[in-house]
């Protein structure tokens, strides 16, 4: 069976306020809304308590892109201390570390003073691309802009961070789209060496969106998606696909090599409906291997700040991988 690599962590939905409005998604919620929700310290904590306890590794911090912008926001911020989401996520990251979970965080596009904040207190960053297509569910999406997202991982890329993004299936783009996406991600990796992973993601319709009567791409099409990728990323870029968004058999045998984050305390906010496999059920279909949410390359060449290095000499064994006890 093929070697098949994933991380156990929990999932943080730091808040569900974005700016942006995408016509896929069912994670936003305005600023009024009853399910509108920016976490507290204690309530982080709880949450990183509990992935201790269960044998995690990773702190997955996932959240709307630059909550600040939309007005009332600040308020609920000012509640906690932080002037910015970024400076919250800071000390967030800070506690998961002293707590023993290593930090992976999606906060969306960034400047290279944000990624300057984060960079000590981050294991790995991420921002999907989704595509350099421009899609009717992006209208009015600052920060789905094409260049926008290109210009936030290739910093990324300078500010020497393990990266992991992907391309979004099934959202109006074309064959050409996602080619030419994995081209650009090609390229940035090639300039900077910094993309560990690319997720091969598939859309999945929300009710309640623009876009609930959509249907999701099916498994030939993923296939063919995967096997794409596969050919046109360099082969030290690892393929992801989401175990609970589709079932992986197939595609690993296309060539995907990792099934993420598994989290067995957590949900998946963004796609709360898909509950995680059984690890065990996984390991029917492939060789499977636990890392960190920094694989085992970027350790062995110091791609970490002394912050987290205790962290994750501690976790990892030899290898790289998730040590074993």
């Amino acid at each position: 069976m093929p070697q098949v690599t994933f991380s156990r962590n929990v999932f943080i939905p730091l808040t569900n306020i974005c700016r942006n409005r995408c016509g896929y998604c069912g994670f936003r919620r305005d600023i009024g809304h009853p399910e509108a929700k920016l976490l507290s310290p204690r309530e982080v904590v709880e949450i990183i308590s509990r992935g201790v306890r269960a044998g995690c590794s990773e702190a997955l911090f996932t959240f709307g892109e630059r909550p600040q912008e939309v007005p009332g926001f600040k308020a609920c911020l000012e509640k906690f201390g932080y002037d910015t989401i970024i400076d919250y996520l800071v000390e967030l990251c800070r506690i998961s570390i002293d707590m023993g979970l290593l930090p992976h965080s999606n906060p969306g596009t960034l400047e290279r003073r944000e990624f300057e904040k984060l960079r000590p207190y981050n294991a790995s960053m991420g921002l999907m691309l989704e595509t350099v297509g421009f899609v009717g569910a992006h209208n009015g999406c600052a920060g789905k802009v094409p260049a926008e997202r290109i210009k936030t991982i290739g910093l990324a890329g300078e500010s020497g961070i393990p990266f992991t993004t992907g391309i979004l299936v099934g959202i109006g783009e074309t064959q050409d789209d996602r080619a030419r996406s994995l081209q650009v991600i090609r390229d940035l990796h090639e300039k900077s060496g910094h993309i560990q992973e690319v997720i091969i993601q598939n859309f999945l319709p929300k009710p309640g969106t623009e876009m609930a009567s959509w249907q999701s791409p099916g498994i030939l099409e993923m296939a063919e998606t995967v096997s794409m990728a596969r050919r046109i990323l360099p082969l030290d870029v690892a393929i992801q696909v989401s175990p609970n968004l589709i079932d992986p058999k197939e595609l690993i045998k296309c060539g995907a090599s990792d099934l993420g984050g598994i989290s067995p305390e957590t949900i998946d906010y963004i796609n709360p409906e898909c509950a995680w496999p059984n690890i065990c059920e996984l390991k029917a279909i492939a060789d499977l291997r636990e890392r960190l949410p920094i694989y085992p390359q970027y350790i062995k060449r110091k791609w970490y700040c002394e912050e987290i290095a205790p962290l994750i000499h501690r976790l990892s064994d030899a290898e790289g991988f998730r040590k074993t006890y």
